[in-house]
């Protein structure tokens, strides 16, 4: 019905072109998605994006690694431009200061990384002369209780033993380097390919945002692309949080452990040891093993009891964790029930290896957001049933 004062509405479109069919609209507003897209169009879509996936393979996970980032930065791109900067100068700003963040950070840990990392070096010799003589001895203790074995060879040193394996396998060791160098340099493209794409999707991020909007439906105030970079943002924001809430309590641990005597190292390399599980942890799967490493095997030339005690604290805190630290971090930022997480994680390593996993739980935030925003704005034209069926 028209507002008070006002004629019918206007049969044709400006310029005299007949209006297009309006969208059918359900139940407080939201836009009604007829059964024949629900029967035909939808299912079609999805074997189209699956199909894609799969045969595109690493086409689509280099484009949607640099839309992860291009979300990321994308705020940043807009507060500067809000500057009174054209975008494409913007974009240019928002790289350099992240690549001078970067080098910056690098600096302010490179200083006491690289203390302790020579200190380590100089008690090099040391810590395998003790290897050695902990070796011997339980050579010793196991042939007087007749178990004969030979960790050590006669006049031959662990360290000068492992070194003839490595002479030994210098054909393998070739080939393995050779190997590591042609994938170290695809990563390089791919890197590069990457930082091209993501500088291409903000210069054009806002035109993207208009073609998103046209496609979805009204939002009745909400603004869909923002949706989609807020989840982003909160995974980003969550990830750092919990590294580095992992890597100060791992550090910290350590250096109790060192004060206490029980990991002498630990006081001396602490700070190398938190910030190197920090990194890793943000890495699926295999980085709190990896973040585990470093300590568990200086402990090992140390003394096999404090090895014993390091490798049961960083099996404390994986528990603290997964049982704690996670649910509470992912499960405000994300907002997602923690079998999903799981099952995304898999997901993606299975389809795109260590990379899929990485950028597996931003694509669920994403997923999640687009699925509430539809469920919002679309209603389901309903199967009637036939007065006549069974069913």
């Amino acid at each position: 019905m028209s507002a008070a004062g006002e004629g019918p509405s206007e049969p044709a479109a400006a310029g005299g072109a007949p209006a297009g069919p309006a969208p059918a609209v359900g139940e407080g507003g939201r836009t009604l998605v007829p059964r024949w897209i629900q029967l035909v169009t939808l299912p079609l879509l999805a074997l189209a994006a699956w199909a894609l996936a799969k045969a595109a393979g690493k086409v689509v996970l280099i484009f949607v690694v640099a839309a992860v980032i291009a979300l990321i930065l994308n705020p940043v791109v807009a507060f500067v431009q809000r500057r009174r900067v054209p975008r494409g100068v913007a974009v240019l700003v928002v790289y350099v200061a992240f690549f001078l963040t970067v080098v910056g950070i690098g600096f302010l840990l490179a200083n006491p990384l690289a203390n302790q990392v020579r200190v380590f070096t100089n008690n090099l010799p040391h810590l395998t002369r003790e290897a050695n003589e902990t070796l011997a001895n339980v050579q010793r203790e196991l042939n007087e209780a007749g178990v004969h074995v030979k960790f050590i060879k006669q006049g031959k040193t662990a360290l000068q033993t492992f070194q003839d394996k490595i002479a030994g396998s210098a054909g393998t060791i070739t080939s393995f380097s050779a190997g590591v160098l042609t994938e170290a340099a695809g990563a390089i493209f791919d890197l590069v390919l990457v930082f091209v794409l993501s500088v291409y999707m903000l210069l054009y991020g806002q035109r993207i945002g208009a073609i998103v909007r046209r496609v979805m439906p009204e939002g009745g105030g909400e603004d869909y692309p923002r949706l989609v970079q807020r989840a982003v943002s909160r995974y980003i924001g969550g990830q750092l949080l919990f590294s580095l809430v992992m890597g100060t309590t791992a550090g910290l641990a350590l250096y109790l452990f060192g004060v206490l005597g029980i990991f002498p190292p630990g006081r001396t390399y602490a700070v190398a040891f938190g910030a190197f599980l920090g990194f890793m942890e943000l890495i699926p799967y295999i980085g709190p093993f990896l973040g585990a490493l470093p300590p568990v095997l200086v402990a090992l030339f140390t003394d096999p009891i404090s090895a014993l005690w390091v490798a049961l604290l960083f099996l404390g805190l994986q528990q603290l964790e997964g049982h704690v630290v996670a649910p509470q971090i992912f499960g405000h930022t994300l907002r997602l029930n923690p079998l999903l997480v799981i099952f995304a994680l898999l997901v993606g390593e299975h389809m795109y290896g260590l990379v899929g996993a990485l950028v597996a739980l931003p694509i669920v935030a994403v997923l999640r957001e687009t699925i509430v925003y539809l469920h919002a704005h679309l209603e389901l034209e309903p199967w009637e049933r036939s007065r006549g069926s069974v069913l």
